[in-house]
């Protein structure tokens, strides 16, 4: 049965895009553009204490200079005067200083919640491509039913990479702050950022993007280009094809994928580096693709498409959703204890900023991505129940949102971070986008491939 996609969701996914635009747009619009700006926002929002502190201090010690001495004689009133015009000097450098950096702050951070939301849905994608060539490698019996679901998911890829791609040039060239490295100015009074900048500049960043989205999208469509071969095939020669590809995708996959994730988001602090990084993003991107898998699954047997898929295929997504959950958790504790225990300042100031300035979502994404989908998806009966693993997935997805927007906002918006307009928009247009995409990718072929060799074991599949 061919899938067709229903106007309402076409209407729905469009409306996203254009509300989630706008949100984009005035996030921009609303962001200041000189320090006045910045303290009158501050001012509004009851936060001017923070900026006027030193000059409140500075006018208080000149106040305190002046009025305690006021009985001494002429040339010592003069010495302090001089004193309080000094006190007062250094805490107007010290207020604009303050000032330039929340301005810097406030101005990264619409370009930081377009680049969290637009990088969570690319991975998503890349994740599920992952996941399918290893299905191809593995020659899985129980998974072919599932292939047409993976192969729109992974159509994101072209639109989600090319946005992704834009993003990395515009910020490699410093034509905003996102990447501190990326600033001359920086990099000339940063020695250890100098000695890194053989690696971290912007043209080496954009040519390593351009391989890494190469790479990916060439397997991708090779890999659907088979596929829909071997639906008309008679034999099995484009299923060996796909094979081939797959295994040699996986290869190329597992170097690039770490060598992205130090690229695109551990250089958003440059003096810090786990040498677990590259696992960490992959186990965060492998449980969403599987878990966007799971739900689109569950979404499209409810409206009577996929008839083939039965329980044990949900069962099976939702135990890869718990043991990715799990892999992700123990990734995550094994970087922090271990840097944590060993206390040495230039890695430990990575969790103490996140600790200090983003408690909540911090340590509330460790609840969202370990503690629930764990207690929800340890009894195997509820693996079945279709709503229990499509509330567990959906905590899931957005607490995967958050450990992308924690390991970006530190270093690049810092404590004037919200969820707000911006957050929120780029969210919902990339959610438009995507379920744009993917559900315009299921027209595109029947709902079940053909001529696979462990199609018929996939169909009765039963655990």
């Amino acid at each position: 049965m061919d899938y067709k996609l229903p106007s309402k969701l076409k209407l729905f996914a469009i409306i996203f895009m254009v509300i989630g635009a706008l949100g984009i747009a005035a996030g921009f619009l609303t962001a200041p553009s000189t320090t006045a700006e910045v303290k009158e926002m501050m001012a509004s929002h009851g936060d001017s204490h923070g900026t006027e502190r030193a000059s409140d201090n500075a006018h208080g010690a000149e106040s305190h200079g002046v009025e305690s001495n006021h009985n001494e004689a002429h040339d010592s009133m003069d010495t302090h005067e001089a004193t309080g015009d000094h006190n007062v000097e250094n805490a107007h450098d010290s207020e604009e200083a303050h000032l330039e950096h929340t301005l810097h702050q406030l101005q990264n951070r619409p370009w930081s919640a377009l680049y969290v939301a637009c990088f969570f849905f690319f991975m998503i994608s890349l994740g599920v491509l992952a996941f399918y060539a290893v299905n191809w490698a593995a020659q899985a019996g129980w998974s072919p039913v599932l292939f047409r679901v993976m192969e729109a998911i992974t159509a994101y890829l072209v639109p989600g990479g090319i946005i992704m791609f834009v993003l990395l040039v515009i910020s490699g060239l410093n034509l905003n702050h996102l990447f501190v490295w990326a600033d001359p100015e920086v990099v000339a009074h940063d020695a250890l950022i100098k000695g890194k900048s053989g690696w971290l500049n912007g043209w080496g960043l954009i040519i390593r993007a351009a391989i890494f989205l190469g790479g990916w999208i060439l397997y991708r469509t090779y890999a659907v280009k088979f596929s829909r071969r071997d639906d008309e095939a008679s034999d099995n020669t484009y299923y060996k094809k796909s094979f081939r590809i797959s295994a040699a995708f996986l290869v190329f996959f597992i170097y690039t994928e770490s060598m992205m994730s130090w690229d695109w988001i551990m250089s958003f602090d440059p003096h810090w580096f786990s040498t677990l990084f590259g696992w960490y993003v992959l186990a965060g991107m492998m449980v969403c693709g599987i878990t966007t898998i799971a739900l689109i699954t569950i979404v499209l047997k409810s409206q009577g498409h996929l008839q083939f898929v039965n329980d044990s295929h949900i069962h099976d997504l939702a135990k890869f959703m718990f043991g990715f959950s799990i892999f992700w958790t123990y990734l995550w504790f094994s970087q922090f204890m271990l840097i944590w225990y060993a206390n040495i300042p230039e890695e430990v100031t990575y969790f103490i900023t996140r600790i200090e300035d983003f408690k909540l979502p911090f340590f509330g994404m460790v609840a969202m991505n370990f503690l629930f989908p764990v207690l929800l998806l340890m009894n195997s009966d509820y693996k079945r129940v279709n709503w229990f693993v499509v509330l567990t997935g959906i905590v899931i997805l957005a607490g995967h949102y958050i450990d992308i927007f924690v390991m970006v906002m530190p270093a690049t918006v810092g404590t004037s971070w919200f969820i707000g307009i911006p957050e929120i928009g780029s969210v919902l247009f990339f959610f438009g986008l995507f379920v744009f995409v993917v559900f315009t990718a299921l027209t595109k072929a029947p709902m079940l491939v053909k001529n696979n060799p462990f199609i018929k074991e996939s169909k009765h599949f039963h655990y």
